[in-house]
């Protein structure tokens, strides 16, 4: 199923992003079971556009963490300027790795793996061998696997990527006073990639190598992960905030700019790196300048989640949504829904939660939130609504929406025209 096509350019050129008809998925979607999901293919084509745009001629390699639907990705993937996956599991790389379409033939693992299972069939599988890099960054997880690989007989080294820690480390007169970003790599200065580098190279398989390092990965969260613009109804205290986050930002993406190029160089002097990751959806056209990076990653944005609401630099089209039904009327003004308490990973907040857009005038209610099987929602439009009715949302971060539903229920200029499986429509569930 051809699923993109001369939208993309529509985003390529900045113009203004397709607006969300909730009221047109709910009459496309009518006698569907619920709860269900919807993918708006004019929005995805937008936000695909959109991503190449900012990424300013260098590959996006897709997360596929944000999409989960092996046909999204392949169609994303026929996109000129669309390059590779960025995958989160060893057990998810293999299974793509093997889909019989061969589009799946790039696949950095973005987390480390711990899976023996899967680190056996990987070393003696010589297609996924090719296909499939995986993260490291500490000797530590060097001797696992080699440990894993002892009685196995491999057939090619195992490709690796390092990952170099993107977190900002302020100091003053040279002494370290916070640290700002996520905590993921050890791996900071150029001696540590040095030394891991070192190390990989140091392993055998009889009188081959073990492993050899292909990449580098640095993801700079606190750029990408952050929302910048004042978006809620406190403007005040929000554009004293973005003003403070956009310092910040401006000053660590100057501090990492300058790390990974000396961290590359001197990396390059002892593996033959084929690639450089950075960035992610919302650091796109900041990373895309460091002359360093050969490539960047991107996955959230095709979806176009509420937490990207609030950037400065981009706004993507609303393409996914989901809906759940009226099933209680506990008191005036109010209804319950089934369901609804799909939170977004991350730190605890109101701003994890779904937000209900359809029908307008409908919130949360805050003693209750959203619940693991029902949510009560507050609002003028809740005495109008009757049992069975469907309630719209908007999921707050790509990566969980696909894990709730078998399929998205692809619509075309208000019609529903296909079905897109999800991972878990294919009975995978990878984490």
């Amino acid at each position: 199923m051809e699923l993109l096509d001369s939208a993309v350019e529509r985003g390529r050129s900045g113009s203004q992003s397709p607006a969300a008809d909730w009221q047109g998925a709910d009459a496309a979607c009518a006698g569907l079971a619920t709860p269900l999901a919807v993918l708006d293919l004019r929005a995805l084509s937008f936000n695909a556009g959109s991503l190449l745009r900012r990424a300013a001629g260098k590959p996006v390699r897709v997360a596929s963490k944000s999409i989960r639907s092996k046909e999204v990705l392949r169609a994303v993937l026929k996109q000129p300027g669309f390059a590779g996956i960025l995958g989160f599991t060893l057990p998810e790389a293999l299974w793509l790795a093997s889909d019989p379409s061969g589009v799946f033939t790039d696949i950095v693992v973005a987390y480390p793996t711990a899976d023996e299972h899967a680190m056996r069939a990987l070393a003696t599988d010589p297609a996924a061998c090719s296909r499939i890099t995986l993260m490291v960054d500490s000797t530590e997880q060097l001797e696992w696997m080699s440990a894993v690989l002892a009685s196995v007989a491999q057939v090619a080294p195992i490709r690796l990527c390092l990952d170099l820690d993107s977190s900002w480390r302020p100091s003053v007169r040279g002494r370290t006073v916070g640290h700002i970003g996520v905590y993921r790599s050890p791996v900071h200065t150029g001696a540590d990639a040095v030394a891991l580098a070192l190390a990989v190279s140091g392993w055998k398989n009889g009188a081959g190598p073990l492993f050899t390092l292909v990449g580098i990965m640095a993801y700079e969260a606190q750029v990408a992960g952050l929302q910048d613009s004042p978006h809620t109804a406190n403007k005040v205290a929000d554009l004293a905030k973005s003003v403070v986050l956009q310092q910040m930002q401006r000053a660590s993406m100057a501090e990492i700019t300058h790390r990974r190029a000396n961290v590359v160089a001197a990396v390059r002097n002892i593996a033959d790196l084929e690639f450089v990751n950075g960035g992610g959806t919302g650091s796109l056209e900041l990373t895309t300048t460091d002359p360093s990076v050969t490539e960047l990653a991107a996955g959230s944005g095709l979806f176009g989640p509420t937490l990207f609401d609030g950037y400065s630099r981009f706004a993507p089209a609303h393409a996914v949504g989901f809906a759940v039904p009226v099933v209680r009327r506990p008191a005036p003004g109010i209804v319950t829904v089934m369901g609804g308490g799909w939170i977004a990973s991350g730190p605890a907040g109101a701003d994890r939660s779904p937000v209900p857009v359809h029908p307008a005038g409908l919130s949360l209610i805050g003693t209750e939130g959203a619940g693991e099987v029902q949510s009560p929602l507050r609002g003028t439009a809740a005495d109008q609504l009757r049992i069975g009715d469907k309630v719209w949302f908007r999921h707050a971060k790509s990566g969980e929406i696909c894990e709730h539903v078998d399929a998205l229920e692809v619509l075309d200029g208000g019609q529903r025209v296909a079905r897109a499986l999800t991972y878990r429509g294919e009975g995978k569930a990878f984490v």
